[in-house]
């Protein structure tokens, strides 16, 4: 049977992980106190400002997703509402009303692909970012890809260190995650597209016969 590639940490049955990035926490100086909404866009932001301070989980919290709230809940913070698009520009959009009146701010990525705080600030919401972590690519990377198999692109940051590190043949397979990580693949590589944004449908997608 072909082999299924993941390229982050998560660990599901029959797929192999290649942890093809990792996360850097950055060790910055936030004042909490003139904020009363705190935004995640993914659980990385969460771990990265429990690094950095515990007095955020006092401060309700904005999520992305269920997945990004529920590794706010496991941290002890307080969650207030949870986004249901799972996408950083329509997450902005559903801010919007929620956010009114709040003085909120963006825990976020060195790089981000989303316009959510643009978005927000042209929609009169008071917001404010502070970059806490930033994604590299693993050198140390050394998995021997095998022909025919399927990688799976979970975010632009996985495309950018895959072919980083290795070339693309056509006997391989490419399942992306969301429209946003399809953009950054080379033009040569055929993808399919996972009909909801997670991995466990990527996955789902990539042990379909016939792919």
């Amino acid at each position: 049977m072909p082999k299924i590639y993941l390229l982050n940490n998560q660990k599901f049955d029959n797929v192999e992980n290649i942890e093809i990035f990792k996360i850097e926490y950055l060790n910055v100086q936030i004042d909490l106190s003139k904020y009363d909404a705190l935004v995640f866009t993914s659980k990385n932001a969460v771990y990265s400002l429990s690094n950095i301070t515990s007095k955020w989980k006092d401060i309700p919290s904005f999520a992305i997703a269920q997945k990004t709230s529920k590794i706010i809940e496991e941290e002890g913070g307080k969650i207030e509402f949870t986004g249901s698009s799972g996408h950083g520009n329509d997450f902005a959009k559903e801010l919007i009303p929620v956010l009114k009146n709040r003085k909120a701010l963006y825990i976020r990525a060195q790089k981000v692909v989303s316009n959510l705080v643009q978005t927000l600030k042209e929609a009169n919401i008071s917001i404010d970012e502070v970059i806490t972590y930033k994604t590299v690519c693993n050198e140390k990377t050394n998995t021997n890809i095998e022909d025919f198999s399927t990688i799976i692109f979970t975010s632009p940051s996985s495309v950018k260190c895959f072919f980083k590190k290795y070339s693309w043949n056509d006997s391989l397979k490419a399942i992306v995650i969301g429209q946003t990580t399809a953009k950054y693949l080379p033009n040569y590589v055929k993808f399919k597209l996972s009909k909801k944004t997670s991995v466990e449908e990527c996955i789902k997608l990539a042990m379909v016969d016939n792919f």
